[in-house]
């Protein structure tokens, strides 16, 4: 096995305890808890994943037949050209990171609701084992075992009835989850670029084109600080 396929793998491991905690958290809720198969809601419109996410979803989209790669590379490339209406200069590598954080508002509006180009008709993720760790992570609020909130926003669907923030059922060592993510990418980064970054994001369409066997990061990325 290869150090990317490795670390590839390692993460999917990570990914696991996700969608474990999840699965917790769905049978500990009940029906307070909307989520399930075939429901799609979330998955519209834009919003920024990891470079290893990006890597992890490609391993999934080459194994879909060429006919549906083919349609979903035609719809990833109708989302590049919307992004393009901002910042015409977007192409190879696909990173947000050159461009001013203050911006990416304008790329991703939360009142998009142009379908993931992932999205299967059926409403099924077409990649739902390789899917980012956001994907995983939606619809529940955030709050770690030792208590701290991380993200207090959950999908309107659920918990009609109850504060999800005060069920201690639903917490997860999502610190120590976080910081394991960080080690991995850092890693990551090292054996692709050999430099550690600590920050590298794109989108679900640009990850289905971009060229990881020619990757070169921009200049203005290149420089950021890693510590």
């Amino acid at each position: 096995m290869s150090d990317i396929s490795s670390i590839l793998a390692r993460y999917q491991e990570l990914l696991s305890e996700v969608d474990t905690w999840f699965t917790h958290c769905s049978l500990a809720a009940g029906d307070q808890i909307a989520c399930q198969r075939g429901c799609s809601a979330c998955c519209r419109g834009l919003f920024d994943i990891t470079l290893l996410d990006a890597r992890l979803l490609r391993e999934g989209f080459e194994q879909l037949s060429q006919d549906i790669q083919q349609t979903v590379t035609t719809a990833a490339q109708q989302s590049i050209a919307g992004i393009r209406n901002s910042w015409p200069d977007f192409d190879q590598p696909y990173l947000f990171n050159g461009y001013p954080e203050e911006e990416w508002d304008l790329v991703m509006p939360e009142e998009d609701e142009t379908p993931c180009p992932l999205l299967g008709q059926d409403g099924l993720c077409l990649v739902y084992q390789y899917r980012p760790m956001t994907c995983r992570l939606n619809g529940i609020p955030m709050v770690d075992t030792s208590g701290e909130i991380l993200f207090d926003e959950w999908c309107s669907l659920n918990f009609i009835d109850v504060d999800p923030l005060k069920m201690q059922e639903l917490r997860f060592h999502f610190n120590d989850l976080f910081t394991q993510e960080q080690l991995l990418f850092r890693e990551f980064t090292q054996r692709l670029f050999g430099k550690r970054f600590n920050e590298l994001d794109t989108v679900i369409p640009s990850a289905v084109l971009i060229d990881f066997n020619n990757f070169r990061i921009p200049e203005q990325v290149w420089k950021q600080r890693t510590t």
